[in-house]
């Protein structure tokens, strides 16, 4: 029996051994082939790639350092897997504007992939998404989204956010608690669920841990390496297991809002973004074609959710830190806040029009809160030529979007806060075709015009009525992040929010 198992380990030693060797055999090939046609890039090792030149958990650092070596467009290997990364506006705009339809595929995280399946508006690709884009949209106009109802939704929404900051009477709040994830959660929760939560709702409550769970963790130095090298790490304990467990909880919490509609589900009388999916489900249960069944609600649900939450709540974060930081700003504000809309009445979206410097200040947040600095991947739909270089269909593809966000040829101060990166010589707002932080080209955030109109109305009307203070001198304050990953997790902080 000993000799027996002996053997058994020498040819599956001898399998692995052959395995291995083919495997280098066929990279090696493969790069024989590719050299030559993929744009530059570090020079790979067999099996790790350039492992050694991503240092660890600072993926955007690692790949800034490559973009001052190599040019805007360069390849990094992840294992034996290649990546084409774009850097700058120019870039950028090459691919995902000029040659939208070759570049508007996605690929999904590792540390994602086992939960979402591609299923959903966010991380499909092909007819898939077109039918879920095109029905997403449609649907989000239909609930107000860029119009006068949605408007009235987020002021009403941020009258009680303003009762709970009066409760505080001034004293020091941490505001990396859950009170502005909720207010900026509901105003979706209105399109997706017809409702709104009470702050104080358990069930609430328990979905705002999950979102600011998953937000930290999809970050995290761990999340980084899983993603970039998960065929060396994918048989070892990780956070890429959490990830999937705050992902299955979240699903849960979806499908059981689900199967509440789908009991009082009335075709005539549509009451909410499920129960308009729903509806068209039942349209096209004949279409073997058709993309409406219940893993595409669940998922697009998730996405519409945490995209309508987490986005609009860290640059609320944000935005308070750097007003705090730069008082000068916040006074300049504060000024325009008193001299356009006055303390009578609640500021509206058309106010953004007269008031150019709130405009550009609110523009400088999300410009420097980087809030998702390597994009979400992309992935080329068909073989194509870019700069000269042959770019194979299927190829990942992530536009950093943060190099584009500081693009010393489309702004005058990239590397600092300044407001004036949006005004003009005569104050007035001016746009800027690098402001990119809903991305752009055809994958462009679908929620963009209400997370800018959520945004404007928000700052303003808080400013209106309260004046943000720190408790440490402006100078101290650090706005480095917590994690700069996938997503860009902003510091804790304390501040006394007083009425003026």
């Amino acid at each position: 029996r000993t000799i027996c198992t002996m053997e058994w380990v020498y040819v599956v030693t001898l399998l692995l051994v052959i395995c291995v060797s083919c495997h280098l055999l066929i990279s090696s090939k493969r790069k024989q082939l590719q050299k030559g046609k993929l744009p530059p890039g570090p020079t790979p090792l067999p099996l790790i790639g350039n492992f050694l030149q991503m240092k660890s958990g600072e993926t955007l650092k690692s790949l800034l350092k490559m973009y001052e070596k190599y040019g805007p467009v360069f390849t990094v290997y992840l294992g034996t897997h290649p990546v084409l990364v774009l850097c700058g506006h120019q870039a950028v705009k090459e691919a995902l504007i000029d040659k939208a339809e070759e570049f508007c595929g996605r690929t999904i995280k590792p540390t994602l992939e086992s939960a979402v399946e591609g299923y959903g508006v966010g991380f499909s690709s092909g007819e898939r998404w077109k039918q879920l884009r095109r029905f997403s949209i449609t649907v989000l106009k239909s609930f107000g989204m860029g119009k006068k109802s949605i408007e009235e939704r987020i002021q009403e929404e941020a009258q009680f956010l303003m009762e709970e900051f009066r409760k505080t009477k001034g004293k020091p709040v941490v505001l990396q608690e859950n009170l502005l994830g909720c207010a900026t959660s509901n105003i979706i929760s209105s399109i997706v669920f017809g409702e709104r939560f009470d702050y104080e709702n358990e069930e609430f409550q328990a979905l705002m841990r999950m979102i600011n769970n998953f937000f930290w963790e999809i970050s995290t130095t761990w999340s980084q390496l899983y993603d970039m090298f998960p065929t060396l790490l994918k048989y070892f304990p990780g956070p890429h297991t959490r990830v999937y467990n705050i992902l299955s909880d979240m699903f849960l919490f979806v499908a059981k809002r689900v199967e509440k509609n789908q009991e009082t589900l009335d075709s005539n009388f549509p009451r909410d973004f499920i129960d308009c999916f729903l509806i068209q489900m039942e349209k096209e249960k004949d279409n073997p074609l058709s993309e409406f069944n219940i893993k595409n609600l669940e998922h697009t649900i998730f996405n519409l959710f945490f995209g309508g939450t987490e986005t609009v709540t860290s640059t609320l974060k944000y935005g308070f830190l750097l007003l705090m930081k730069y008082p000068e700003v916040q006074a300049k504000v504060h000024e325009e806040i008193d001299r356009v809309i006055g303390h009578n009445r609640i500021p509206n979206s058309e106010d953004r029009r007269q008031m150019p410097y709130t405009d550009a200040v609110i523009h400088e947040i999300q410009r420097v809160s980087d809030l998702v600095p390597m994009s979400v991947a992309h992935m080329v739909t068909c073989d194509t030529e870019f700069r000269g270089y042959f770019i194979p269909k299927g190829m990942e593809v992530w536009p950093v979007l943060s190099t584009v966000l500081h693009d010393p040829t489309m702004f005058k101060s990239p590397s600092v806060f300044n407001p004036e990166n949006f005004l003009d010589e005569n104050g007035c707002f001016k746009k800027n075709d690098a402001f990119v932080p809903f991305s752009t080209g055809k994958r462009t955030c679908l929620g963009e015009s209400l997370a800018r109109m959520e945004l404007f109305l928000f700052f303003t009307i808080i400013l209106q009525s309260f004046q943000l203070k720190p408790l440490v001198p402006p100078e101290d304050l650090d706005p480095t992040p917590l994690e700069n990953g996938f997503l860009t997790v902003p510091p804790f902080y304390h501040l006394s929010i007083i009425p003026r």
